[in-house]
């Protein structure tokens, strides 16, 4: 049974001075044509029409005195902004958490994810000229692959056995998963490095594919003060060091270290980074390439924070079994041991100064 804290009643009062959403980013698109306004869902009239598109949602909850530094948590793949907010089994997130701590957390929805509406990313021509308004989906997870992708466990619904997943909100964790599309990485960083013109200086929180827009807002804006990046799919290093990496266990390529130009990777040498790696993560090829694909990940964060550190960076990799942390899945901001995982991002940014 899932927990009910709708009583608050183990809880003290959440204080909010003050919370709303907003959109931000993008840009407009008008299709081809001449509007009819005599015409409406049958076949349905856009031609002429007038389109929003590549905006990002954000939702915030500021506390009375909060910290100068907000939060900004960025999502990952087949996720919403939903993955900060409350954990499967009902307890309270991230977002709460932090909130309690006296930040101000920004929530966000990536653009053409959730709660941001239209998707936004350049595909054929249809009736937009040179964009297409609702992609094909290219990711949609099951509730296997979901489990496999999220190290739940070694095969579809056998858990590891020192997993730290609340095994009794399986169904729940699945309904937090949305349709993937085909992501513009460029659109989705601009939205963010927008929402920072609007907020001021902050740090990213992210997760999964959300590593690489942290990284690319990062290297756009200079009010990106800090990056504490749960398990980050893909990582970067300065173009003319080598991307190679070994492959996965099929023999195919894992899309997990990418080229950024040198005076670009260079921005993400002043300021502090941190990624966490969860338990349970293959060394030697697995057969279970949806699993396999968080070895090459991990190989890559680790390229990535050498380059920096290289470049006189300030990255550190948290490997939580090293600290005895163990079997925390891709989600460890959801598992069991939630307080645990933001008391280390509180002590990181302590340590920074930038709480």
């Amino acid at each position: 049974m899932l927990r009910d804290f709708r009583s608050g009643a183990d809880k003290e009062p959440l204080l909010i001075a003050q919370q709303g959403s907003f959109f931000v980013g993008g840009r407009t698109v008008t299709a081809r044509g001449t509007f009819d306004p005599g015409r409406f869902f049958v076949p349905f009239n856009s031609q002429g029409q007038t389109y929003s598109i590549g905006h990002l949602y954000a939702q915030y909850q500021i506390p009375p005195d909060a910290r100068e530094l907000p939060l900004v948590m960025v999502h990952g793949g087949c996720q919403t902004g939903k993955t900060w907010e409350t954990t499967p089994d009902g307890r309270e997130g991230l977002q709460t958490i932090f909130v309690r701590r006296g930040f101000a957390v920004y929530v966000i929805d990536f653009p053409g994810r959730g709660r941001s509406g239209i998707p936004s990313f350049s595909g054929p021509l249809g009736d937009l000229a040179g964009t297409q308004i609702i992609p094909p989906t290219t990711i949609n997870f099951g509730h296997e692959l979901a489990f496999l992708a999220g190290r739940l466990g070694p095969r579809p619904f056998e858990f590891y056995p020192n997993t730290q997943f609340p095994k009794h909100a399986l169904e729940e964790f699945y309904r937090h998963g949305v349709a993937g599309i085909a992501d513009d990485a460029d659109v989705i960083s601009g939205a963010i490095a927008a929402l920072l013109d609007r907020i001021g200086p902050a740090i990213l929180i992210t997760h999964s594919q959300g590593g690489l827009m942290g990284w690319l807002a990062a290297a756009r804006s200079a009010n990106v003060r800090a990056i504490v990046a749960y398990e980050p799919f893909v990582s970067c290093v300065p173009q003319g060091e080598a991307c190679d990496l070994p492959p996965l266990s099929d023999g195919s390529a894992g899309a997990s270290l990418e080229a950024m130009p040198a005076e670009r990777f260079a921005k993400l040498t002043s300021i502090p980074i941190q990624i966490i790696w969860g338990d349970n993560i293959p060394s030697e090829p697995f057969p279970v390439v949806a699993t396999d694909v968080w070895r090459l990940s991990k190989l890559a964060s680790l390229r990535f924070a050498d380059a920096l550190n290289r470049r006189g960076g300030n990255a550190s990799i948290l490997d939580l079994p090293s600290i005895g942390i163990r079997g925390n899945t891709h989600f460890p901001f959801s598992d069991l041991n939630t307080v645990q995982i933001a008391d280390l991002l509180s002590e990181f940014l302590h340590q920074k100064g930038l709480d």
